[in-house]
């Protein structure tokens, strides 16, 4: 780094070269060998770059010890989170000060009723170095709770079952669990998936409490490597919801919860890029479906008969609001979605009938130029009661009760920040223009007053993948960046999306690359709006938004000071190659495939670590996890060895890069709500150590 103060001289991996050879074209990988998780020599070598990386740091300790005491000076740590209801009860989180993890609670909603402590993850945690308690569900009857706990980072969990009148754990466990836990009417029987090859979910089962898991049935097996298996229940409680999905095409199969034992059925069968999900409101299902409808369009079919043939519109094709969920009521259907780069929240009105009769329809506003909101948990089903979270880049997190009669809002609980004023921040709305005339959409908060000179430090987010969509959510610990005069911004770019299915469609396979131009057109105009210059301009990405990072600092090295890649997919090629490391097969349909001579060579051009070159990169921090099953840890060790092999061909170039490796956590990094404010600290550490 260029601020380091240590003389410590940076690891040099061993270059043991292997050459891959596809189409012709033939490339050679001096670190291959460093995906050897098990191999000594390289455990050995991610604990050099973890001790080079802390003491090129070393001289900002001070620093991150500030920044970690403001951040957590903001946060109420004894705190209790919006009470939402299920059945005869609500349900909470509580936290207390000095300890990592939420307690898991619940009362019954009478007046005065006692606290009964569900779950305290702390307890779960101890011993533990990582903690993920992934899904919870409570039985239909109330006296159960299964969740799932995963205790390593590498995203296979244990099924658990406790009871909550005499809080003992039952003998059933399932473990190679993943994603998906569901109960049945009878609270008896208990869907969940688990993991096959290449760490796929591909089958869900369900078990009978009491019996060995040995007997447990298995509901459905998928055997195509591009889907996911999944299971939930709809929001009316009446059906499980067996779902199948790839990048690009959805099947969905259903079985009634009073009759768990009774065979699957498919509403409608997979047809190459038709993708669809499913709620249910009485004897009918309620379909968002792409067909003939590229931003989704809402059908009904009867439970009796749910395939195609009888789909009747409900909700009309909108080319101005892409629907991305639906969940139903007994008196109403919300549509959450995306509307002119912003989440939207449509309310239709239905017949009392049971009918997917539309009487009325009306659209939810927001008082913010730039904000975020997204439904949370909707357990009742018989309510007019719709439950969601709101924030902006400088509104805290608020949970909201919204009357979808009345059309009111009632406040459940807004994010306690001590010493904080919103008003004393500005949250604007840009816009830049990419190569092609595309506008792309940017969102910036700054403090009130802040002069445009074009020296302001500024840090610039972006992700561009899988139709997610960049949030501009509130998230304390900016105001750490935002008081020494930091503008954040966010690239809503193309892969994302934001403006609507064709937005995400413009930013994957042949066109990928419009991810990488339209970020640079956004860091582009924030300089020529005088908000800062490339020596000030700090930008970061995690996942695939690591891709994102590495992939812009070989087109533009000179337009950014400094980078932090997040267990970043760099490695492209290598790993679309390779089917046996996890999710790989799935995402033929996001990246390519590379046994394609025509994708093998668009996403050569741009993978990351093919095309390091000898110049003068930015200041890098990357991370890896060392059981992270999404981007394995070897993908940041690599493309850290070969930069830094790389510079050691010109004088000057060296102490440029840092990678820290977690050696206890996977793709989401620490669980620990400590740690990973340490964490955090440590990466503004490194931007304001590198852009003062």
């Amino acid at each position: 780094m260029a601020h380091t103060k240590s003389s410590l001289a940076p690891p040099q991996a061993q270059r043991w070269p292997v050459d891959i050879v596809k189409h012709g074209d033939v490339r050679r990988d001096d670190y291959f060998w460093l995906r050897e998780r098990e191999n000594p020599e390289v455990l050995a070598y991610l604990a050099a770059e973890n001790a080079y990386t802390a003491a090129a740091m070393a001289h900002t300790e001070a620093l991150q010890e500030t920044l970690y005491q403001e951040i957590l000076g903001r946060i109420r740590q004894t705190d209790v989170s919006a009470p939402l209801p299920e059945g005869d009860y609500v349900y909470y989180e509580r936290t207390q000060a000095g300890q990592d993890y939420p307690i898991l609670c619940r009362r019954h909603a009478a007046v005065d009723a006692a606290e009964e402590i569900l779950l305290d993850v702390n307890v779960l945690a101890a011993g533990h170095a990582f903690c993920d308690l992934g899904e919870w569900r409570v039985s239909p009857d109330q006296r159960l709770l299964a969740y799932t706990l995963d205790i390593d980072g590498s995203e296979t969990f244990l099924v658990r079952v406790k009871n909550l009148a005499t809080g003992d754990l039952l003998p059933d466990q399932m473990g190679n669990a993943y994603y998906g836990l569901e109960w049945a009417a009878d609270s008896l029987h208990l869907f969940y998936t688990t993991l096959g090859d290449a760490h796929r979910p591909d089958s869900v089962w369900h078990h009978r409490l009491g019996k060995d898991t040995a007997t447990d049935v298995r509901v459905f097996h998928e055997p195509d490597m591009r889907f996911f298996t999944g299971v939930h229940k709809t929001s009316s409680g009446d059906y499980l919801l067996i779902t199948l999905d790839s990048n690009t095409t959805s099947e969905i199969w259903f079985v009634r919860a009073a009759a768990p034992l009774e065979p699957a059925q498919v509403i409608e069968p997979r047809s190459a890029g038709h993708e669809y999900s499913v709620d249910a409101r009485g004897e009918w299902f309620y379909i968002r479906s792409n067909w003939n409808a590229p931003n989704f369009r809402v059908l009904a079919a009867p439970a009796a008969a749910p395939g195609k043939a009888q789909w009747q519109e409900v909700a009309a094709h909108d080319p101005q609001m892409l629907i991305e969920r639906l969940h139903t009521f007994t008196g109403h259907l919300v549509l959450f979605g995306r509307r002119q780069g912003l989440p939207a929240l449509r309310v239709l009105e239905l017949a009392g009938d049971d009918q997917p009769a539309v009487i009325g329809r009306h659209d939810v506003l927001f008082p913010e130029a730039v904000y975020t909101c997204s439904l949370v948990r909707n357990a009742l089903f018989t309510t007019p009661v719709v439950y969601l979270t709101y924030s902006s880049l400088k509104t805290p997190n608020t949970v909201y009760a919204y009357d979808m009669q009345q059309h009111t809002f009632t406040i459940l609980k807004q994010e306690e920040v001590i010493g904080y004023n919103p008003d004393e921040y500005v949250v604007e709305r840009h816009w830049a223009t990419a190569a092609d005339g595309i506008r792309i959409p940017i969102s910036l908060a700054f403090r009130k007053g802040l002069a445009l000179t074009g020296d302001n430090p500024t840090f610039l987010y972006g992700y561009g993948a899988y139709g997610s969509s960049v949030e501009p959510r509130f998230l304390a610990q900016r105001i750490s960046l935002l008081d020494r005069g930091f503008v954040v911004a966010m690239a809503h770019v193309r892969g994302g999306s934001e403006l609507g299915r064709s937005w995400y469609e413009q930013g994957k396979l042949l066109h990928k690359r419009n991810s990488f131009t339209d970020f640079i057109a956004c860091a582009e105009q924030l300089i020529a709006a005088s908000y800062t210059n490339p020596s000030r301009l700090a930008i970061g990405g995690r996942s695939a938004g690591g891709l994102l990072m590495g992939a812009v600092v070989n087109l533009r090295p000179d337009l950014f000071a400094a980078v932090f890649a997040g267990v970043p997919f760099v490695d492209v090629i290598n790993t679309m190659l390779d089917a046996s490391i996890p999710l790989t097969a799935m995402e033929y349909e996001e990246w390519g495939d590379p046994e394609e001579p025509e994708q093998y060579t668009y996403m050569r051009a741009y993978s990351p670590y093919d095309n390091l070159a000898v110049t003068n990169y930015p200041l890098l921090l990357t991370t890896a996890g060392l059981h992270d099953p999404r981007v394995q840890y070897w993908e940041p060790a690599k493309y850290v060895a070969r930069l830094r092999a790389l510079q050691q061909e010109q004088p000057g170039l060296h102490n440029r890069v840092l990678l820290r490796t977690n050696m206890s956590v996977g793709h989401g990094g620490p669980t620990g709500r400590y740690e990973y404010l340490r964490e955090t600290a440590f990466e503004y550490a490194f931007f304001l150590d590198a852009i003062g």
